[in-house]
This record gives structure tokens, C-alpha cells and sequence, in this order.
């Protein structure tokens, strides 16, 4: 099966915590230089929301050297809400009004647009995934236009794979498109060492594995340390763990058990509101 994006056939845009009309997306259309963070909100609540902010912020600092208060962050992400379903995807996106190709003036401040669309819930899998060598730039920071990433996606598929994984100029594998990759050897879960986006939900999973005592490794790993795993998933915003079978033409347990496990560190963590 292929990683199809959900089609949404509704979604409410904000702007700076107030509702979005065309003249304010219209200049928003074309920009590149902004940063996002993605989240799936269950009953009014969300996983995380300490990690979603610490992401916002990050991302920010990097990108225009100021971030707007957790709090300003927090009443925007509420002000989605109001009035909306319970159960739903959200994006947030930072940006500079002045957009991109300019130099920012010393005092403009980043603002905030928020999309709110239908719950998703990602693949069944298991996925097979290609290899590519691909390093993405300010691997830390989730941003925005990365054609890369679709390009390869789409190649990966025309040539009956699921999604792609990519190696960096060292041969170690870090992350898949829009996914961060785990690996079981057996007994415990391995997190790739390379230069990669620390995933909100592989931020909740890993530090609710501490809290159910699941050892945990990162360690460098390549195509040709997959014959010795047991089993590999890769983890989003829509889930905390798809099972994958394949990476490139080396075969991989299913390991029903480890997925079951991502699975269950993820929903030890509390929703918590806003």
C-alpha cells in the first residue's frame, strides 16, 4: 500500500489567532521561509504540547532569531478551536510578514497561521521503503518547502515502494520523508544517530519508554545493519509507529510486538489542554 495523503474536504485557517481571509493568504501563497509544527488533537486535547512549543520556538530562533511567547502561542492554538470538532489535524506555521528574499527589519515579529482540517491516522502499513542519499538543510527545524522530499516520495512509489528513507553523505540512515524511523534489535528500541527533526511524537514515545523502563539505544545504523534488526516503523503526527518490511531490498520482521509497544508508550502520555 502507498502512504496517500488524507484528501480534506473542509478546514478553518486562522491568522494570528483571528480568521484568515483571502487577502491574508494571499501574499502567504508562494512563501518558503517559514516553519510548522504538526499535531493530531483528540477530545479538545493534544499529546505533547510542551514539545509542540519548545518546536515553535526553536524553529524561530533559528530562522529569524526571535519567537513569539508560549502564551501568545498557546491563546492562538486555542482560538482554532473554538466552536470546532473535537477529534482534528492541526498545522502551525511561523513566518516573517516580510516573507522571504528580504532582510527582516530588527523589530518584526513572527506571526502564526493555524489550519485545522479532519483527524488523520497515517497507513496501516507495513510500508516498504526506497533508499535515497538525501540530507535536508537545518535538519532541525521543521520548514517549509521541501520539494525534496515530495520528489523523492513520488519517485520511491513509480518504482513500487510506499515512501523513501534517506541515507546521509556517511551511509547512516536518519529519517524517511515526513517520518522519523525506530528500530528494534529484540529487546530494546535503537533511534538512528544521524541529523535528523526530533519528532514531537518520537519526543513523547521516547520518554514514555523511560517511563515503562524499555532500554532504548542510538546508534549509527545503515543499510547494511539491517539484516541484524528485528523489526523497524516509522512514527509522524498521525502516529507513533507503522510497521515497515522493507527498506530498500533488505527485508524486515513485521514485529507486531514492537509496533504494539510504540504504540503503547505513545497513549501513556496524557492529553493535556491548552
Amino acid at each position: 500500500m502507498t502512504t496517500t495523503r488524507t484528501t480534506h474536504t473542509h478546514a478553518t485557517t486562522r491568522r494570528n489567532g483571528r480568521e484568515a481571509h483571502a487577502a491574508d493568504l494571499a501574499p502567504l501563497a508562494f512563501a518558503g521561509y517559514a516553519h510548522f509544527t504538526a499535531m493530531q488533537v483528540r477530545d479538545g486535547r493534544v499529546r505533547g504540547i510542551d514539545l509542540h512549543l519548545a518546536r515553535l520556538r526553536h524553529g524561530s530562533l533559528e530562522l529569524v532569531g526571535r519567537a513569539l511567547p508560549d502564551e501568545r502561542v498557546r491563546w492562538a492554538l486555542r482560538a482554532a478551536l473554538v466552536d470546532g470538532p473535537a477529534d482534528l489535524s492541526l498545522t502551525a506555521t511561523a513566518f516573517l510578514p516580510s516573507g522571504e528574499f528580504t532582510v527582516a527589519a530588527p523589530d518584526e515579529e513572527p506571526e502564526l497561521l493555524i489550519r485545522t482540517a479532519p483527524p488523520a491516522r497515517g497507513p496501516a502499513g507495513p510500508l516498504s521503503l526506497a533508499v535515497v542519499e538525501h540530507e535536508r538543510f537545518l535538519p532541525s527545524v521543521k520548514h517549509v518547502g521541501e520539494p525534496a522530499k515530495t520528489w523523492f516520495l513520488r519517485r520511491a512509489a513509480a518504482d513500487g515502494h510506499d515512501d523513501v528513507a534517506f541515507t546521509d553523505r556517511r551511509g547512516r540512515l536518519g529519517e524517511a520523508s515526513i517520518w522519523n524511523l525506530a528500530f528494534w534489535d529484540g529487546s530494546a528500541v535503537v533511534w538512528p544517530a544521524a541529523a535528523v527533526l526530533d519528532g514531537v511524537t518520537m519526543g513523547v514515545v521516547r520518554r514514555q519508554l523511560d517511563r515503562l523502563g524499555v532500554t532504548q539505544h542510538v546508534r549509527e545504523i545503515t543499510p547494511a545493519d539491517l539484516p541484524a534488526l528485528a523489526g523497524a516503523a516509522v512514527m509522524n503526527s498521525w502516529t507513533p509507529g507503522v510497521a515497515v518490511h522493507r527498506i530498500g531490498p533488505t527485508p524486515l520482521p513485521e514485529a507486531p510486538a514492537f509496533i504494539e509497544l510504540l504504540h503503547r508508550a505513545y497513549e501513556a502520555e496524557p492529553l493535556t489542554s491548552w
